[in-house]
Parts: structure tokens; C-alpha cells; sequence
């Protein structure tokens, strides 16, 4: 492990060619991974990548055994990134959309392979493969026949200090799903594999998840959330309405122009894909959601799920392989070596279960345990340009350096 720590770390700094690139690898072969040291590295991250600010922490069994935020989450205010600073946590919201779902097959109002036309109040059908219903699992597995056409975004934004949700999902998943609908479009469904044969990752297919949330629970789906998971595992920081915080606690999304500058984006609140991606937290929130995956469902004494039905959406799902990535429900798995460029590092076995995400105004995501070591690291990151830099993925090394900390932590 030593030896693989100090080749990434050197490996790393060889490949984006800092002007500082010799003090730094003198202070990065530090072994021991020392705080001020993993401090340094991250932050010479920061500065390479333009990210102005990183929250992350680390996750052991049942406890956060390091957390902390690098940067500036406001720059015109000089506010500091903490574990507790708020970001949109974009795409990871599938796993609370997912959890939700889950819980409601834990009162038994549905069976995962029921099709989901028993619950809807319109009929959805692949129109190229009309005869092979669509279930639970093949939207939690992407496995639905959904694809994302272009006219998928155009989503609906609120600003800062905009309405909350309401009439969610109005009429558009009928107008946009069937063949029917105002706002069809045939690109919506693959016309080569039928439901169930394949996956390929598609937001609609969560959007579908939160609005059979609300038709089985009868509540809204934020709602439903806020008194079924964001309680319970004492999330007072999560919410889908970005008028519930104040601008001091919220990292605000930059990116970076041709002049080389810094800019600030708008921050918007999604309206009509908010269960897809919607979610606003902190990495201090979100573990206590993971801890309580990583423990069969309890967090803190609370349980949000039974023990089995956490293990099954942490189970590979059949036909659930694409782009490179294992579906589970909900959960996405994968394992690779780490791209540094012109070095790759070939790692151990690692199988990573998590989520990430993404959006173009300034947001990138991860959330991600590994399986064999009972470990789990969350970081959040306020910018989405040079995340993928001269073959440097930025994501894939911000992970692997967390998971070489979480090591030095439980040794």
C-alpha cells in the first residue's frame, strides 16, 4: 500500500506539471499521509483544476472519522467550505429518490417486478416493444428502454428565492412519455432493446420514481422525504428548496471563462426533475444517509430500511451493465484502474457502490464506499470545468486520494 500511495502522489504531480511540481512531490512522498501534507496536495488540486472549494469526508462502519472543507464556497463573501456547507448534490439524489421508493416496498404496496401501469394513471409502454410491461426494478436498474433526448432538458428553473414545488410532476411525464402527449418525442424510448434487456442511465426514469412516490404515499414527494429520511437520520440540512437556506450557508457554482477567470454562475433550483437531481445537502448530511446504508439500514438507533431490502438494492441487477458501470437499484457499481494521464496506475480490486453527479452551472458529485473495507468518502465540489484536464480525471483521483487517507485513519 505504501509503495501504490507514493507512485499516485508522484505520478499525479509528474502529470500536471506544476511550477512547484519538486517541493510538492518532497512533501507528497511523505508516506504517513500527515494532515498537513494531504492538505497541501488537495489544495494544489484545487488550484490546478480551478475548483474554488472541496467539502469531504470520510466514512468508517458507523462513524465519520474525518471530515473538512478546503476553499471558498462564496468568493465575493471570502465564506469558507466546511463539512456542513450546503451544495447541489445533483445526481446523487437518485439514491434518496431510490430509498424512498424502497421504503414504501417495505409496507408492501408493491412487489419490484409489478408493472408500473397497475400504479400510474397513464399507460407507459415502450411503443417500440408495446407487449413487454415495464416494473419497479427496470426503473431503479435503468433498465427501462428510457433514453434522455435533447428536449429532456428543457427543465423548468427556479432562482434563488423562487416558488417551492408544486403539482409535481404537472402534466409533462404523460406529454413527454407517450405517443399521445403535446410534447412526445420518439427519442425517449430505445428502439432496439426492450424493456428489461439493457441498461443505459436516464434521469426519467427517477423522475417516474418520485411521482409513484407521491401516488403510493400520497404525499408530495419532498415531503414524503422530509419526514421519511431527512428526519429520521437528522439530514437538517437536506431539502429540494433552495429558499430554505440562507446565502451564507450554500456554495455558490463557478466556472472558469477563456480569459482565465473565475466566474460566477446562476444557481438555480430544478423544478420538474427535482427527484432525479434535485437535492441540496451537505457531505455532513449525506453520511449519515450512507452510514445508514452501510449498516443494513439503521442510522443512529433509526432504521430507514429492513436489512434485506438494503441488500438487494446493493445487488447487481440482471442486465444491468453499461457504460463501463453494474446497476443495482438505485446504486451504481464499478471498478477500474485510476488514468493519470500518461501513467495509469493499476490499483487492487477495488468495486466501488455509490453515486455522482453533475451540473453544467457548476456542480460536480461523489459519493462512493468500497465494498471490501466497510469504508465510504463523500466530496462535493463547486465548479465543473477542468474536472477531466489533459487526460487527468480530477473525480477518479480526488477518490483514490480519499480512500489512501481512510487508510491511514483505521490502520
Amino acid at each position: 500500500m505504501k509503495k501504490i500511495i507514493g507512485i499516485i502522489i508522484i505520478s499525479l504531480f509528474t502529470c500536471i506539471s506544476l511550477n512547484s511540481v519538486s517541493s510538492l512531490e518532497t512533501e507528497a512522498i511523505n508516506i504517513q499521509m500527515q494532515d498537513d501534507a494531504f492538505d497541501r496536495i488537495i489544495e494544489r488540486i484545487m488550484d490546478f483544476g480551478h475548483f474554488p472549494s472541496i467539502s469531504a469526508c470520510i466514512i468508517k462502519g458507523d462513524e465519520i472519522v474525518w471530515s473538512k472543507g478546503y476553499g471558498l464556497s462564496n468568493i465575493e463573501s471570502s465564506i469558507s467550505a466546511t463539512d456542513e456547507t450546503v451544495y447541489s448534490i445533483c445526481s446523487i439524489t437518485k439514491t434518496i429518490t431510490g430509498t424512498a421508493l424502497m421504503q414504501l416496498y417495505d409496507q408492501g404496496l408493491f412487489e419490484l417486478d409489478d408493472d408500473v401501469n397497475e400504479y400510474l394513471p397513464f399507460s407507459l409502454r415502450n411503443p417500440n416493444f408495446p407487449e413487454v410491461p415495464i416494473t419497479f426494478r427496470m426503473l431503479l436498474s435503468h433498465s427501462s428502454s428510457l433514453r434522455t433526448p435533447f428536449s429532456y432538458w428543457n427543465i423548468q428553473f427556479y432562482t434563488y428565492g423562487g416558488p417551492p414545488f408544486q403539482d409535481y410532476p404537472m402534466p409533462w411525464l404523460e406529454e413527454s412519455l407517450t405517443p399521445e402527449g403535446d410534447i412526445y418525442v420518439s427519442s425517449y424510448w430505445d428502439t432496439e432493446n426492450m424493456p428489461g434487456q439493457s441498461s443505459v442511465y436516464a434521469n426519467v426514469n427517477f423522475d417516474l420514481i418520485g411521482y409513484l412516490v407521491e401516488l403510493l404515499s400520497n404525499d408530495p414527494f419532498y415531503e414524503y422525504c422530509d419526514e421519511h429520511i431527512f428526519e429520521p437520520l437528522e439530514m437538517y440540512d437536506s431539502g429540494f428548496n433552495l429558499s430554505m437556506y440562507s446565502l451564507d450557508k450554500i456554495a455558490i457554482p463557478y466556472n472558469w471563462n477563456d480569459a482565465n477567470e473565475v466566474y460566477r454562475t446562476s444557481y438555480n433550483q430544478v423544478h420538474n426533475h427535482y427527484p432525479a437531481g434535485g437535492l441540496f445537502s451537505s457531505v455532513k448530511d449525506l453520511s449519515h444517509f450512507m452510514i445508514a446504508h452501510m449498516n443494513g439500514g439503521m442510522y443512529n438507533g433509526t432504521r430507514i430500511l429492513e436489512e434485506s431490502t438494503v441488500a438487494e438494492m446493493h445487488t447487481i441487477q440482471p442486465n444491468g451493465s453499461g457504460y463501463g458501470r453494474a446497476f443495482g437499484l438505485a446504486w451504481m457499481y464499478e471498478s477500474r484502474s485510476l488514468n493519470l494521464g500518461s501513467n495509469t496506475i493499476y490499483l487492487p480490486r477495488n468495486i466501488y457502490s455509490g453515486h455522482g453527479g453533475a451540473v453544467t452551472f457548476g456542480f460536480r458529485t461523489t459519493m462512493q464506499m468500497k465494498l471490501s473495507e466497510d469504508v465510504a468518502i463523500i466530496f462535493f465540489i463547486n465548479s465543473d470545468c477542468f474536472i477531466y484536464k489533459d487526460g487527468w480525471n480530477g473525480l477518479q483521483f480526488l477518490r483514490e486520494l480519499l480512500f489512501l487517507k481512510a487508510n491511514e485513519l483505521i490502520l
